[in-house]
C-alpha cells in the first residue's frame, strides 16, 4: 500500500493552497521586476530629454523658443510623474510579494508536516496487519487533516486580503498619474482607431493557439520531476495554460491549480458550463468542479472544436505538452473559460 499517496489524497486541498500561493508569489516577483525596469527606463528617458532640450535651447533664441521650452518642461514633468508612480507601484508589489512568499512557505511547511505525520500513522496501521488497525489509522489521518487545512486556508485568505489592498492602492496611484501619453495607453493618439472587440478577441485566440502549438513536445526535465518552464515545480498543466494566455496579453497570473483558473473566469464573467460555448483559445476544465485538485483534475487549451469533439493542447500530459482529442462531454469537463 502506498501510504504516502493516501496521505496526499487527504491533503489535496492544502496542496492546492500551497501551489496557488507559489504561482502568485512567482507572478508578483515578475511584476515587481517589470515595474523596476519601467521606472528605470522612464528616468533615463527623462534625463536624456532634459539634456537634449537644454542643448537645443543653448543654441536657439527666437520667437518660438519659449513655447518649445514650456512644452519640453511639461514632457519632462510627465515623465518624472510616471517614473515616480512606477517606483511607488514597485514598492506596493514588493510588499505583496513578501506576503505571498511567506504564505507559500507557511503552506508548504503545513503540507510537509501533515504528510509526514499522516504517513507515519498509516504505516503503523499497515504494520499491525489487521483491517481494524488500518481503518483506525485512516480515521486518524483524516481527523488530522482539518487543522492543517485551516492553516493553509488562513495563509490564502491573508494573501488574498493583501492582494485586494494592493489593488486598491494601485488604482489610487493610477488616478494620481496624468494621462501623459508615455505610459498610459488611454492617451493613444490614434484614439478612435482601435480594433473592434471581436477582432481583438479573434487575434488573441490565434496568438494563444499559436503559442501553445509552439510548445508541443516540451517535456519535464528530468522526467517525472514536475520541473517545467512555465511555473513552480508542481503539477503544471494549469501553469502551462495560464502562461500561454499571458503571452497573448491576458491579464491573469500563472495559476498552478486548475480550479483557480475557473474561479478567475467566474470573477471576470468569462466562465461557462455549457460546453457548446467552447472556442479556440479557451481552456476546458476536466473533472466535476473547481473545489479542489480531487474535483478539478486537469486543463487544456482548445485548439479546435469539430462537432462533438474537441482538440486540446495540454501541458503535463504524460510529462509533456501534447495534443489530445476528446469528446465534448460534461462527464469529462465541468466547464470552460474564455481568455
Amino acid at each position: 500500500m502506498d501510504t504516502r499517496a493516501m496521505a496526499r489524497h487527504f491533503a489535496e486541498s492544502m496542496i492546492g493552497h500551497r501551489n496557488s500561493l507559489a504561482g502568485k508569489a512567482e507572478d508578483a516577483v515578475k511584476v515587481q521586476y517589470a515595474l523596476h525596469q519601467t521606472a528605470t527606463g522612464l528616468t533615463d528617458r527623462q534625463e536624456d530629454h532634459h539634456k537634449a532640450s537644454r542643448t537645443v535651447l543653448e543654441h536657439w533664441r527666437g520667437s518660438n523658443s519659449e513655447g518649445f521650452e514650456k512644452r519640453s518642461g511639461r514632457l519632462g514633468r510627465q515623465l518624472k510623474t510616471t517614473a515616480d508612480a512606477a517606483r511607488d507601484a514597485e514598492k506596493i508589489v514588493a510588499g505583496v510579494s513578501g506576503v505571498l512568499t511567506t504564505g507559500h512557505t507557511r503552506a508548504r511547511q503545513a503540507v510537509d508536516e501533515y504528510l509526514d505525520k499522516a504517513t507515519r500513522l498509516l504505516d503503523a496501521g499497515v504494520a499491525v496487519g489487521s483491517q481494524a488497525a488500518l481503518l483506525k489509522a485512516v480515521a486518524a489521518a483524516a481527523d488530522l487533516e482539518p487543522r492543517y487545512t485551516k492553516e493553509t486556508t488562513a495563509a490564502v485568505r491573508h494573501a488574498r486580503s493583501e492582494l485586494e489592498d494592493a489593488a486598491r492602492k494601485l488604482r489610487a496611484l493610477e488616478r494620481e498619474v496624468e494621462h501623459d501619453g508615455v505610459a498610459d495607453a488611454r492617451a493613444d493618439p490614434t484614439k478612435g482607431r482601435t480594433r473592434p472587440a471581436k477582432a481583438r478577441e479573434r487575434g488573441r485566440a490565434r496568438t494563444i493557439v499559436s503559442s501553445a502549438r509552439s510548445q508541443l513536445g516540451v517535456r519535464e526535465n528530468p522526467p517525472g520531476s514536475n520541473r517545467n518552464p512555465y511555473g513552480p515545480t508542481a503539477a503544471w498543466c494549469s501553469s502551462f495554460a495560464t502562461s500561454m494566455w499571458r503571452k497573448a496579453g491576458v491579464d491573469i497570473p500563472v495559476l498552478p491549480f486548475t480550479g483557480d483558473v475557473y474561479r478567475w473566469g467566474q470573477r471576470h464573467g468569462k466562465a461557462y458550463t455549457k460546453l457548446a460555448a467552447a472556442r479556440p483559445g479557451d481552456v476546458l476544465l476536466f473533472g466535476s468542479g473547481p473545489q479542489s485538485p480531487a474535483t478539478s483534475t486537469h486543463i487544456g487549451i482548445v485548439e479546435k472544436v469539430s462537432g462533438n469533439t474537441v482538440t486540446l493542447i495540454e501541458g503535463n500530459s504524460g510529462d509533456a505538452v501534447r495534443r489530445n482529442t476528446h469528446r465534448l462531454d460534461s462527464g469529462k469537463f465541468y466547464g470552460g473559460v474564455h481568455p
